[in-house]
């Protein structure tokens, strides 16, 4: 994508512009979130849930908070509001106003908050530089963390997903790359099982993860081949939701009209549409065992698209089994 279209897609004014490409180093990554993910009604009633915790938090000192992404970045709100919800004192100065300060200010406040979640660096989804740079999803990100920590009761809406545009700086100029983060856990993720057999596989057995991929593209393609269509490529090929859906609609005898799904999904939001309505097709058929967010499978999580083909596998591998022997689990 050449960066003037670039440019013109995630442009909005005076909120995370796109940086021009000296802006960034060599092999550096950064996110941005398009006008689209913006004005999605359930970011923006997550903002708000957790603005309005806040304020009712931080009343009797007199906080307001206006804009998450203005006024948490250097690191007297989130000072006040862990402390309040923590009871520690941090020993950290009140009012940072360089830069400098606020940095140092920002570190240790962050320090204390990832040891009282329990958190390595490595597992945060945000760090000091994308909190002082105003980063809305790492923002978002932590203060989660905080409010399933210390508010666990705190409404907040359910699977809220948006889509994300990372830039890169390469060689031959900036890479864009589109994917669908998570902010909030589906409603189902908190009554979903610790572990299932592809945990167990990938795990324990990860040298057979291939011949498990082997034998279900072996019966995809059986299936496909009715309709002149074929997989390769099983962790990459069944991101758009296209194919699941044609392998859904063949085995379960569904009439998909097309106007009900995307046959040539252009965006991260078109193939989480397509996805989202197979996962929907196979619940109704009681076939999923194991809940699946829609988005691993668009972001090509290879053990979710395994387990939402193996509930096909199963069932229909039954149907032909001559003796009437269920087929074993992939284990």
């Amino acid at each position: 994508m050449e960066p003037e279209s670039l440019y013109n897609l995630l442009h909005l004014p005076g909120k995370e512009d796109p940086p021009a490409e000296e802006e960034l180093s060599q092999g550096e990554k950064r996110k941005f979130l398009p006008p689209t993910s913006r004005n999605n009604p359930k970011f923006e009633e997550l903002q708000k849930v957790l603005m309005d915790w806040i304020n009712a938090e931080l009343l009797p000192e007199h906080i307001v908070v206006r804009s998450l992404e203005e006024d948490i970045f250097d690191g007297l709100i989130l000072h006040h509001l862990f402390q309040k919800l923590s009871g520690l004192k941090l020993d950290v100065e009140e009012i940072a106003l360089t830069a400098a300060s606020q940095r140092r200010k920002l570190a240790a406040v962050l320090e204390s908050v990832d040891q009282s979640l329990q958190l390595e660096e490595p597992q945060a989804k945000w760090s000091m530089e994308s909190i002082f740079n105003k980063d809305l999803l790492a923002t978002l990100h932590l203060l989660v963390a905080l409010a399933k920590r210390f508010q666990p009761d705190l409404p907040l809406p359910t699977n809220v997903q948006v889509e994300v545009i990372t830039m890169e700086r390469t060689k031959s100029g900036l890479k864009s790359e589109k994917s669908v983060e998570q902010l909030t856990e589906c409603g189902a993720d908190k009554d979903q099982p610790s572990k299932d057999v592809f945990d167990e596989l990938f795990k324990l057995a990860p040298e057979k993860v291939n011949a498990v991929k082997e034998a279900i593209v072996k019966f995809v393609n059986q299936e496909l081949d009715r309709l002149g269509l074929s997989v390769q490529n099983l962790d990459t090929q069944f991101a758009d939701g296209v194919i699941l859906l044609l392998l859904i609609g063949q085995l379960e005898g569904f009439f998909l009209h097309l106007k009900e799904f995307y046959l040539t999904p252009s965006s991260p939001a078109e193939m989480l549409h397509n996805v989202t309505l197979a996962l929907e097709l196979l619940k109704e058929e009681g076939l999923l065992s194991y809940p699946v967010n829609p988005e691993d499978i668009v972001n090509k999580d290879a053990k979710s698209t395994l387990r939402v083909l193996y509930s096909l596998f199963r069932k229909h591998k039954l149907k032909e089994s001559t003796d009437g022997v269920p087929q074993r689990s992939p284990n």
